[in-house]
């Protein structure tokens, strides 16, 4: 039996868990698997980001079928039950809120503890299908890695046990502090043409989630902001979804938006460090903006990470909303101030998360419950 499974299935997940992996690779006191999901199945989504971060290649790599995100999650819980009835483990850890973390019933139906790295984390917008899936895995978890008290608290107030929560801090935190130095480098994995663009002043911009690009007039407004910005360059890393919803709409993108395909952690994180402000739907981008200085454009109903708004780093771009001055959400991001502190830790979380793993594993803390166990105070095996 190994100690650890560690599953994880998109890009964002081998950034956050870089660290992570590289401590636990760089240990001898227990021993992990490091399990792929296969949700991230292309070369620029997935093994560019291992080689750039330099992260231990996985011991296992599943195949998922890819139609929908309820094939992705039945082939996933599949592949993960198989696996865990020929591979024992104390644990197995999740990180974030993807069809990946669905895996978890499997290791639920085993009886096999289950570590939720980014939980409580609540944006109180049931649309989204990321807000149900960290609902769920959270309450199937015997520990969860909350990055902020206030996080913690949201948990707490679901009902979740004070024994099985720990807060670590934003591992973001971490990968940007150790990756800073490389980032310049990025500029040489970008095309000539992209290049020449930023030589002067430009805007970067992603937009990925679903309730936005799936919804005509949501998406309508992203782009009306986006062709709104007319006195800087702007550069568009456009997931392949986001491509097809685009180029079967009646919408069009002013000349002056460039539009590339996915692109590597370093010649992103470039591209970010070098803009003028970033306007994104995405989580993570959000808080690597407002680590980095970055101001930004948050095009999100609601959001997970309100601490951004609390620290004047983002404004807030509601893209449901039918009365939008673009003209104002770009005045208001050009006005922000560059003099935040950052809210989401020191820098130390993926040390904290990884000593306190293998504190649980060598204390035998990770063990199958007993019926008795599971109340409303969930496990009283793992304590702080």
């Amino acid at each position: 039996m190994k100690d650890l499974a560690i599953v994880l299935g998109i890009r964002p997940d081998v950034i956050r868990a870089s660290k992570i992996l590289k401590l636990l690779n760089n240990q001898n006191e227990i021993e992990f698997d490091f399990i792929w999901s296969g949700q991230h199945y292309s070369e620029n989504m997935k093994d560019t980001f291992f080689q750039q971060l330099n992260v231990p290649i996985p011991n296992f790599e599943f195949t998922v079928d890819t139609k929908s995100d309820a094939t992705i999650v039945s082939s996933t819980i599949t592949n993960l039950f198989n696996h865990f009835e020929k591979h024992k483990y104390k644990a197995v850890v999740f990180l974030g809120d993807t069809n990946t973390v669905m895996g978890s019933i499997a290791a639920a139906q085993h009886n096999i503890p289950i570590v939720h790295i980014e939980g409580c984390m609540r944006s109180y917008d049931w649309r989204m299908p990321e807000e149900k899936y960290r609902t769920v895995i959270d309450h199937l978890s015997d520990r969860i890695y909350a990055y902020l008290n206030s996080y913690r608290q949201q948990g707490l107030n679901e009902g979740i046990s004070k024994n099985i929560i720990k807060v670590t801090g934003n591992p973001i935190v971490d990968i940007i502090n150790e990756n800073t130095k490389h980032f310049d480098s990025g500029l040489n994995y970008l095309d000539n043409e992209v290049q020449n663009i930023i030589e002067n002043d430009y805007v970067l911009v992603t937009s990925h989630r679903r309730e936005n690009i799936l919804d005509i007039e949501s998406f309508t407004n992203i782009i009306s902001l986006l062709n709104s910005i007319n006195d800087e360059n702007v550069v568009f890393p456009m997931g392949y979804k986001t491509q097809e919803i685009l180029e079967n709409s009646d919408l069009k993108l002013n000349d002056n938006i460039k539009v590339i395909d996915p692109i590597g952690y370093l010649e992103f994180m470039y591209l970010l460090k070098n803009s003028n402000f970033v306007a994104t739907d995405s989580g993570t981008v959000v808080e690597e903006a407002c680590i980095m200085g970055i101001p930004s454009i948050q095009m999100r109903y609601s959001t997970e990470r309100p601490e951004v708004y609390d620290v004047k780093a983002s404004i807030k771009f509601d893209p449901t909303n039918k009365n939008i001055d673009f003209n104002k959400i770009l005045n208001d991001v050009k006005s922000l101030e560059k003099n935040w502190e950052n809210p989401f830790g020191d820098g130390n979380s993926s040390k904290i998360i990884v000593e306190d793993l293998i504190e649980l594993c060598n204390s035998n803390d990770f063990k199958k419950h007993k019926p008795s166990d599971y109340s409303f105070d969930i496990s009283n095996s793992f304590k702080e």
